[in-house]
């Protein structure tokens, strides 16, 4: 009976220990590009109130890549299960920074958001409406948005 006891503790603590050390990775896609001039920049976010964040300084992990016939991908590893949103942006002059147009209120440079198709003032990224679930490796595919 000891002997059952203690195999079950054994049993549970190692499930405890399954759940809490599970990792993912994430791949996301920029396809279609204007053009393959510069580079992507794709910054991960893990909280609340994070994106937009222009000067890229919220970000959980962030990755700059070049750009292969208009199209770039990173995969991010070894995450935990959690809320993810993603931002990106197609930094054309590789400054580092979201460059504006038209006194300052529009992007002179391709961004993207997950799970936005198209951002404005009046539908501005938030982390609530970016934000999606990894609880398994995961593919997604954020259009760049030009303005």
């Amino acid at each position: 009976m000891e002997k059952i006891f203690i195999l079950n503790i054994v049993l549970f603590v190692s499930t405890l220990t399954n759940i809490s050390t599970d990792t993912y990775s994430l791949t996301v896609k920029a396809n279609s590009l204007e053009n393959s001039e510069g580079s992507v920049i794709f910054a991960l976010y893990n909280k609340d109130g994070s994106i937009p964040d222009e000067k890229f300084r919220d970000y959980y992990i962030k990755e700059v890549v070049k750009i292969e016939s208009r199209n770039a991908e990173f995969t991010f590893n070894n995450l935990p299960v959690g809320r993810y949103a993603i931002a990106i942006l197609h930094d054309e002059n590789n400054n580092g920074k979201l460059d504006k147009k038209f006194m300052f209120l529009l992007p002179n440079e391709g961004i993207g958001f997950s799970n936005y198709d198209d951002f404005g003032l009046t539908n501005r990224p938030n982390f609530k409406k970016a934000s999606f679930n990894v609880n398994k490796d995961t593919v997604i595919a954020v259009k760049i948005i030009y303005k």
